[in-house]
């Protein structure tokens, strides 16, 4: 700190500077106590969390709310009407608009009450509960139109997904009469005691709900968003595999699907960047059949036993499911890449595999995809992950009086950063690539971190 005083007098008396060379001693010295100086107020690194403010938590402590897309989406419920805010989330949180959805009710014993699922689309945001969704302007909040059946949103944010059955007449299941047997429903909602006779696949304009293309199947099909950044759609029926172009319906690969010991396929998933297409019947998968998301072609199958005494969780890989013997498979071959430790159960995340103890359901440590070898030990952060597969993975662990302590998973490093804590009671936290928002009683806090 300097200190000027401007109450000093100047002095009058004008001199001749004195010679050069009787500075540069004292300069020398004073560079070298301002280099010093610097170096040591410069911060080692830049502000890795900050505390952003708060936005009130509509209808008490247990409302729903969610975070996506850069924003905070409050729910308010009465009855069947729902009253959404969307928050900006930058500092000084602020309220951008409201959106008010009302859902009837699906039985006498529904009470309304839930949350929604908000889904990002470009310059849109679809807001799902049950099977209605209303498409929202994200910059002004008002509905564009509304859907009685899901939609999914395709890459790209211009495209979405559309189902539709038709059911044989009379065939609508009585559910007043609780009778037991396999039910089927539709994209509404409705259940019935047999499969539909064929079913349509829209893609829609999601600005505007107009059907741009139909593509249809016998029975019933399972639908999924091809991987990657093109608009495309992997359309799985009782007999075909098929990839088609989300923009204009085309398709572009087609590969007949033939039995699998007298048994159809039953379903089929992203697993690792393929479709795994199970076969079987009556709820029971017999075989596994890998299949390329880009070419459908067949790149291996395996048989699945049929009973298992103590199967393991093992999501977003190709596992053999037996809790003792739970091998890690393949995705090019389907053979057996590497053996889990016993009582764990697996799931996927960006660059990781995560071990979760069995027991206890919580994180042990992050592996290696590829041998199981442990690159991140979460020893001291066994409470909460955060962030979806695709995002920085977020630790939280309990502090004194509710508080919370966080801290963000660095994969170039495998190393655990720490960030910094909530200073108070918090619940109910979630996280995307560079916010933590968390409840604390009738309000949500918000935090900006960097990883």
């Amino acid at each position: 700190m300097i200190e000027l005083d401007l109450t000093a007098q100047p002095d009058p008396t004008l001199t001749a500077p004195p010679p050069a060379h009787r500075y540069r001693g004292p300069a020398l010295v004073l560079v070298a106590v301002l280099v010093l100086a610097a170096g040591g107020a410069a911060p080692v690194m830049p502000m890795l969390w900050r505390y952003l403010g708060s936005v009130p938590s509509p209808a008490g402590a247990e409302s729903p709310f969610q975070l996506t897309g850069g924003r905070v989406y409050t729910v308010a419920v009465t009855g069947f009407e729902r009253e959404i805010t969307a928050w900006s989330i930058a500092e000084h949180p602020r309220e951008l608009w409201r959106n008010h959805l009302r859902t009837p009710p699906a039985d006498p014993d529904d009470m309304g009450w839930g949350g929604l699922d908000a889904q990002p689309a470009g310059d849109l945001v679809l807001f799902s509960y049950r099977n209605i969704t209303a498409v929202v302007d994200a910059r002004s909040g008002a509905t564009r139109w509304r859907s009685p059946a899901n939609i999914t949103p395709l890459p790209g944010g211009r495209v979405g997904l559309v189902q539709s059955q038709d059911f044989r007449p009379g065939t609508v299941y009585d559910q007043a009469s609780g009778d037991p047997g396999m039910l089927y429903f539709s994209s509404t909602g409705e259940p019935h005691t047999e499969p539909p006779r064929r079913t349509d696949v829209r893609g829609v304009d999601l600005g505007t709900g107009r059907t741009l293309w139909t593509v249809s199947a016998r029975g019933a099909v399972s639908v999924t968003v091809a991987p990657g950044e093109d608009p495309a759609v992997l359309m799985l029926s009782s007999d075909r595999l098929r990839r088609i172009d989300g923009v204009t319906g085309a398709v572009l690969r087609d590969t007949a699907l033939p039995p699998v010991d007298g048994a159809g396929p039953s379903g089929g998933s992203l697993v690792d960047g393929l479709l795994a297409v199970a076969y079987g019947k009556d709820g029971v998968v017999t075989e596994e059949v890998a299949y390329s998301a880009d070419t459908v072609e067949r790149r291996w199958s395996r048989p699945v036993p049929r009973t298992m005494s103590d199967p393991a969780s093992c999501s977003g890989l190709f596992c053999t499911s037996e809790r003792r013997t739970l091998d890690v498979l393949d995705p090019d071959t389907g053979q057996a890449r590497w053996r889990a430790p016993d009582d764990v159960d697996l799931s996927r995340h960006g660059r990781y595999v995560i071990e979760w103890s069995s027991d206890s359901g919580l994180p042990m440590r992050l592996v290696d995809p590829a041998t199981g070898a442990t690159r991140v030990d979460l020893g001291g952060w066994q409470n909460e992950l955060l962030g979806r597969s695709d995002q920085p993975l977020v630790l939280r662990r309990g502090g004194e009086v509710g508080a919370s302590t966080f801290a963000v998973v660095l994969p170039r490093h495998d190393a655990i950063q720490p960030l910094g804590g909530t200073g108070g009671p918090v619940s109910d936290c979630s996280s995307d690539e560079r916010h933590v928002v968390c409840r604390s009683g009738d309000e949500l806090r918000i935090w900006a971190y960097r990883a």
